[in-house]
């Protein structure tokens, strides 16, 4: 996708860290035994991102608030279907961070808003500064942020898409993902969603009705339309409109976390040789990978 703007990459950092831990062999340590392969896993994806696009803006965001996030306060069951990181990968994540730091990128962590929240902010405010953002993950919560000259990579399966390919996927546009979601449900993050609305129905009910605010200002126009089980779903919309109004705050990317207003702290700084070198050491690094962080970080 071309476009006049300067891009900044925005890199979901946790995914690419729990893919590798995932897809990585045990055998890689470090030199007190530790398993590193999440580590090793991330630092190749970076390195191979950063060597074909040589992004001058870019960060990395990571998740630090699984249990602690402002959802969390909103609705407690919120993400509680998911275990916690072992400890050994808990470790390797704040690894993960160094090696991202070394390398001279911007790391995004907090412990009361997500990566997702951090990069939507990021996204908000370089937008003001006459930027466009490529998201690089593959999480479909993102497509809520994709403005007109944003775009969504899959890096891992070598996609890309902008506005238009949100709508390819989910049957809604961008600004209506979140009131998507709200209703259809995201089992992921242990959103229920509104009883017997799909993920088809959703979508048909939000190109009719636009938002989920109107939807619930209409719902005695649903029976009347082509839709299957429209009566039934008219019931359910109005027996759990009001959670449904609780789940869009969750599935909304929030837009106001701490992140600096500045255009120039997304930069892509001069890396700390010494730090990578020691970095190396410790997680027994090999020779070719060595050589690709020596030679980003003299880039």
């Amino acid at each position: 996708m071309s476009a006049p703007h300067p891009a900044v990459h925005l890199i979901d950092g946790s995914l690419y860290v729990f893919r590798a831990w995932h897809s990585m062999p045990n055998e890689f340590t470090d030199v007190d035994g530790h398993p590193v392969n999440a580590v090793h896993g991330f630092t190749r994806f970076l390195c191979e991102l950063l060597e074909r696009v040589r992004p001058p803006h870019v960060a990395v965001a990571f998740d630090a608030s699984l249990t602690t996030s402002f959802r969390n306060a909103i609705y407690p069951p919120y993400k509680a279907n998911r275990e916690l990181p072992p400890p050994d990968l808990e470790h390797q994540f704040v690894l993960c961070r160094e090696v991202t730091e070394a390398l001279g990128i911007v790391v995004m962590i907090d412990h009361s808003y997500e990566a997702d929240d951090l990069i939507g902010s990021a996204l908000w405010t370089l937008r003001g500064h006459g930027f466009r953002s490529v998201i690089v993950s593959a999480d479909k919560d993102f497509g809520q942020l994709l403005g007109e000259h944003d775009e969504q990579w899959d890096y891992a399966r070598g996609l890309r898409w902008g506005p238009a390919g949100v709508h390819e996927k989910l049957g809604v546009h961008p600004h209506q993902v979140a009131d998507y979601l709200a209703l259809c449900g995201d089992a992921v993050d242990n959103i229920p969603g509104v009883p017997g609305i799909g993920a088809k129905t959703a979508a048909a009910l939000l190109t009719h009705f636009g938002t989920l605010d109107v939807l619930l200002e209409r719902v005695d126009e649903i029976p009347f339309l082509r839709i299957r089980g429209a009566a039934s779903c008219a019931q359910k919309l109005r027996e759990h409109g009001q959670s449904a109004l609780l789940y869009r705050r969750l599935t909304r990317i929030a837009l106001d976390a701490p992140v600096s207003t500045s255009a120039d702290a997304w930069l892509r700084l001069n890396g700390d040789t010494a730090r990578m070198d020691a970095l190396c050491e410790r997680l027994r690094f090999g020779p070719l990978t060595r050589q690709r962080l020596k030679a980003l970080i003299q880039s």
